[in-house]
């Protein structure tokens, strides 16, 4: 019997990979613009909102932390049913929050359960798509939060025009959590729609993860002369797409848009955010990814400098308008490049540890990110917390304009580094 691999089909990732991913990922663009609004209605000041806002991005920091541990031991689907389950304790909990630090915690809880989730989809799509295609599969990937980003602030819309209250819109990631862990449940696991040869091959990965994995820390610091440079890149990325989450809704609420209107420009932001995530793979694929990675961050960067200035201004809503499609096409066309980065870089057999490592690389400057808006929120202003962002988003404009021509290759067909 012949052994030779199966020719690719996108369609063969589609329910396994990209419906689930789609349905959380609606449910957490439908919260992420009504978190500071839910703060502020508890009582919360402008930097605690923030702060609270923030908790996300830290929950998904910590999270990664056992993720790639997890993920190697019982598997994708098992790791993406369970973040589902502790996603909606995390929402049941900010529905009931009576004050702002229950309704972080619920908040951390929900960035727990994304940050498993998230890896589990990473590392499936890294073992089983060929590398040829591994840009424009991890784009659409990203894509597909980015559809659910897009969706979910209209619906988060709706549901508060109905209902009242910021609140309510948690439900909808309840519900969409629900519905993944259903077809996670229903369907047969993900490895088995694809050919011999590639179960044998994750059978193989799972092996060498249960005999020889070091722990994310560990893997961290085998994989240090990667992190400490290119990785650095990574987590300025990470600060700068956690910073458009937090500073557009609290933005908002500072010159004082509805909590409806709020969630229908984020709404219309991620719409262009989605438009260019088939874009930014072909340019990974066709021309490097220096050529979507670069871009980007330039964007963001210079997107966070032009808002900063904007508070006082007559136009200002105007302003915020404009800066939030700037931002989102920049994060667009940008979209995929961590993960397409981290599935260059990871080993090919037993990925996980140092796609959790470089995860958790990324999710450090998000973490970190909330935090610098609410501590500069609070001792000066949110202005200057925004234009803080933008300078470190030139900042790494230049790091990875240094390092990734480094540690992988322009060529798409060319060998990448190996991490270490």
């Amino acid at each position: 019997m012949s052994t030779s691999p199966q020719p690719f089909r996108w369609g063969s990732i589609a329910l396994p990979a990209l419906l689930p991913t789609l349905l959380f990922s609606i449910g957490e663009g439908a919260i992420i613009p009504i978190i500071p609004i839910a703060a502020n209605n508890l009582g919360a000041s402008l930097a605690i909102a923030g702060l609270v806002a923030g908790v996300l991005t830290i929950g998904e920091l910590f999270g990664t932390v056992p993720s790639g541990w997890l993920i190697s031991r019982v598997g994708e689907r098992p790791a993406m049913i369970g973040a589902s389950g502790l996603s909606i304790i995390g929402l049941v909990t900010c529905v009931i929050a009576p004050h702002p630090v229950a309704l972080g915690f619920g908040v951390l809880l929900i960035g727990l359960a994304t940050a498993v989730f998230a890896l589990a989809r990473h590392a499936f799509m890294t073992s089983f798509v060929p590398l040829q295609y591994r840009a424009r599969a991890l784009s659409t990937l990203g894509g597909t939060f980015r559809l659910g980003y897009f969706i979910g602030p209209f619906l988060t819309a709706a549901v508060i025009h109905v209902t009242g209250t910021a609140s309510s819109a948690f439900w909808i990631h309840i519900v969409m959590c629900l519905a993944a862990a259903v077809i996670l449940i229903t369907l047969r696991d993900p490895t088995t729609t694809f050919g011999a040869v590639r179960q044998t091959r994750l059978a193989g990965r799972k092996r060498l993860g249960e005999q020889k994995s070091i722990g994310l820390f560990g893997t961290i610091y085998r994989s240090r002369a990667v992190l400490s440079r290119l990785g650095v890149g990574a987590a300025l990325i990470g600060a700068l797409r956690a910073s458009r989450q937090v500073v557009l809704p609290l933005w908002a609420v500072s010159i004082g848009i509805s909590d409806t209107n709020t969630a229908v420009i984020i709404g219309i932001a991620g719409a262009v955010d989605f438009a260019l995530f088939y874009v930014s793979g072909q340019i990974m694929d066709r021309f490097g990814r220096l050529w979507s990675a670069l871009p980007s961050m330039i964007g963001l960067g210079v997107g966070h400098l032009v808002l900063s200035i904007t508070h006082d201004l007559d136009s200002n809503v105007s302003w915020f308008i404009g800066c939030a499609m700037v931002l989102s096409l920049a994060n667009g066309i940008g979209s995929g490049i961590l993960m397409t980065l981290g599935a260059d870089l990871a080993d090919k057999n037993n990925p996980a540890p140092f796609l959790g490592a470089w995860r958790f690389t990324g999710n450090l400057g998000g973490a970190g990110a909330p935090l610098i808006i609410a501590g500069l929120t609070a001792v000066a202003s949110l202005s200057i917390a925004v234009a803080a962002l933008g300078v470190l988003g030139l900042v790494g404009a230049g790091v990875i304009a240094r390092y990734l021509p480094r540690f992988s290759a322009h060529d798409p067909d060319a060998a990448t580094a190996a991490p270490g």
